[in-house]
């Protein structure tokens, strides 16, 4: 069994930075495509950034603000949140295959 744990979020003024963690436990499972998910209150669940072997993609609204990186020797997924805005505010999740962590808080605020 999977379970995917997220950590970092906060409460952090805009232009601010934060850096989100998932880590992934479970044994005898190779770390595959993983992707970062965030919703807002009242709003869809938007895919953020995806990871795969060979490259990383992301939406247009957290291009060149925002980057996905992985340690496999660690099995943990990050995603470096630069310039925040106030519509970064969210739960942000991260995914992989059918696996889904509970989900961390961002907030951005002044």
């Amino acid at each position: 069994q999977v379970q995917l744990v997220e950590s970092g979020g906060g409460l952090v003024q805009p232009g601010g930075s934060l850096t989100l963690s998932c880590l992934v436990m479970g044994d005898g499972y190779t770390l595959n495509i993983m992707r970062w998910y965030r919703q807002a209150p009242g709003k869809e669940r938007e895919r953020v950034a995806t990871i795969v072997f060979d490259g990383t993609h992301y939406a247009d609204s957290v291009k060149g603000r925002f980057t996905v990186s992985r340690d496999n020797n660690k099995r943990t997924l990050y995603l470096q949140m630069n310039k925040l805005r106030h519509e970064d505010t969210a739960i942000y999740y991260c995914n992989m295959d059918d696996f889904w962590g509970p989900g961390t808080q961002v907030t951005v605020s002044s």
